[in-house]
Parts: structure tokens; C-alpha cells; sequence
């Protein structure tokens, strides 16, 4: 029993002595770093962060403070986004080097990778690059009415590699940036107001100057149409059941499905008034 205490206090002597020991290297190895020269390398490095922090707070307010004329929310946004990431970027390079890591190797390695990832990924850097010219073209903007390789719908975001829209049926679409760049881009909002024009057939047998007094009327029934641009009718030829007509009116892009809507109501009312038949096909069977 008295053997067992004696080896039991040996060990717990041993733990104690390499206790101390590892103790005493720690503290001797955190002393080494307690040096006036570590210290000011250590003020330097907390100001020279905070001269980057406040550089880069100031950019952000420098951004917020450019007229809404001049800029737009989605250009903002990512103006946002890339002062972020070129904070970051140099905030850990510069870290990295107080820790004697060369920059050198790091770029070496990160252009190898950049160009096993520019293979492996040609179609995301070519959206990239599409969606730097979609932004800065301003050929859209967030809540335009836009139609894309048979695609028509309202655009919800504009980012860096695609354009989000919703269809009329609350679908969401995603378009590549580089599919608007290389197809033909119709943007129905771009400008305040747009034209559209309707055609009417009247019968053979009607008065020419009567339909066309007639539907001279009809832009004057809808309240959405404007009065400059002027409203416009005009005869289109000569149809193989009637004489083809136009009525064309000016409105505010948003008001595109009323106005539509008010036209023909206004077209149908105006010619019935003046008892103008609109043709239609016929088909006359005879019985012998």
C-alpha cells in the first residue's frame, strides 16, 4: 500500500515538473513577442486597417450621395459590391503579409487558377463580362417591360451574370446577360410614352370619307391616349373583303393594356354609330 502512495506521488511529481516546464515555454514564447518593435508593428498595422476601414466607408458614402439622374438602384448595387470585395481583397493581402506569406507565390498560384477556371467556366466569365456592358449600357432598368429571344416579362434584378425577370403570368425567367448582349433587346418602358396602332376592314360599300370621319373619333373615347403626339387614321389598302384601315394613338407606357382595350371598344362603338359594317369571311351555300 505504502509502495502504491510512493508511486502514485513519484508520478503526480512528474506531471507537475512537465506542468512547469511547458508552462515556462509558453510564457518565455509569448514574452518573445512582448518587444517594443512588436508592439509598434502592431499599433502600425491596427492604424494603417483603420485608414483602409475608413477609405472604404467613405467610398460607400460617396456612392449613396451621386444624384438618382446620373445612376440607377442596379448600378449603385453593384458599385457597392465591388468596392466590398476590393476591401476585403486588399485587407487580406495586407494581413497575409504581416505574416511574412509572399504575395508572390499567392498571385502565381491564383493566375494558374484563374486560368483553369477561365477553361472550365467560359460561359459564366462571358455572362460576366456581358453583364458589365448590360449595366453600364442602360438599355434597361428594374421594373421595365422587356422582351428577350421570344421572352416577355417585367425585369426584377440585373446582376453581374443574368437578368431576372417575371412573365405577365408571374413565371420567373432567367436570361443570361450574354444572350441579351448577342439577341435583339425590346424594352416597351425604355421611354414614357409609345405608339400603337390597330387595323380595321370596312366594307366596299361603305362611305370612305364617312369611315374614315368615323374612326377619327374613336381616339378621343379613351382617356388614355394623349392628345401630342396627335391620333392618326389612315386608309391601307385595298383587302380581298374590305378596305384595310389604320388608327394609330400615342399613350403612357404603363397604360399599354387599357388603352388596348379602350381602342377597340371605341373602334367597334364609332363604326356601329355610323352603321360602317366591319367584313368578315362569308361562306355561301347554294342548294339545288
Amino acid at each position: 500500500m505504502n509502495e502504491t502512495l510512493v508511486e502514485v506521488a513519484e508520478a503526480a511529481t512528474e506531471v507537475s515538473k512537465s506542468f512547469i516546464e511547458h508552462t515556462s515555454s509558453f510564457v518565455t514564447w509569448i514574452k518573445s513577442f512582448l518587444t517594443w518593435d512588436n508592439l509598434f508593428k502592431l499599433i502600425g498595422a491596427i492604424l494603417i486597417l483603420g485608414i483602409f476601414f475608413g477609405i472604404y466607408k467613405i467610398i460607400l458614402r460617396g456612392i449613396k450621395k451621386i444624384p438618382a439622374e446620373k445612376t440607377t438602384p442596379q448600378r449603385t448595387a453593384i458599385l457597392n459590391r465591388i468596392v466590398k470585395y476590393v476591401y476585403f481583397f486588399v485587407t487580406v493581402m495586407y494581413v497575409l503579409s504581416l505574416f511574412g506569406i509572399k504575395l508572390s507565390a499567392i498571385w502565381g498560384a491564383a493566375g494558374i487558377a484563374g486560368v483553369a477556371i477561365g477553361f472550365a467556366a467560359q460561359t459564366s466569365v462571358s455572362n460576366l463580362i456581358s453583364g458589365l456592358f448590360v449595366i453600364t449600357e442602360g438599355a434597361l432598368k428594374i421594373g421595365d417591360t422587356i422582351i428577350v429571344d421570344g421572352i416577355t416579362g417585367v425585369v426584377d434584378a440585373i446582376n453581374l451574370i443574368s437578368v431576372r425577370v417575371h412573365t405577365h403570368d408571374n413565371q420567373m425567367v432567367r436570361i443570361p446577360n450574354s444572350t441579351i448582349i448577342n439577341t435583339n433587346l425590346t424594352n416597351n418602358s425604355y421611354h414614357a410614352s409609345r405608339r400603337l396602332t390597330l387595323s380595321v376592314s370596312v366594307g366596299y360599300d361603305a362611305d370612305m370619307e364617312k369611315a374614315l370621319e368615323a374612326l377619327s373619333k374613336a381616339p378621343s373615347l379613351c382617356p388614355t391616349v394623349l392628345n401630342e403626339p396627335a391620333p392618326a387614321v389612315w386608309f391601307d389598302g385595298f383587302g380581298d373583303s374590305g378596305i384595310n384601315m389604320t388608327v394609330a394613338v400615342w399613350f403612357a407606357s404603363a397604360d399599354f393594356l387599357k388603352t388596348k382595350n379602350d381602342l377597340y371598344i371605341a373602334i367597334k362603338k364609332v363604326l356601329d354609330e355610323a352603321k360602317i359594317e366591319i367584313p368578315y369571311n362569308k361562306l355561301d351555300v347554294n342548294m339545288r
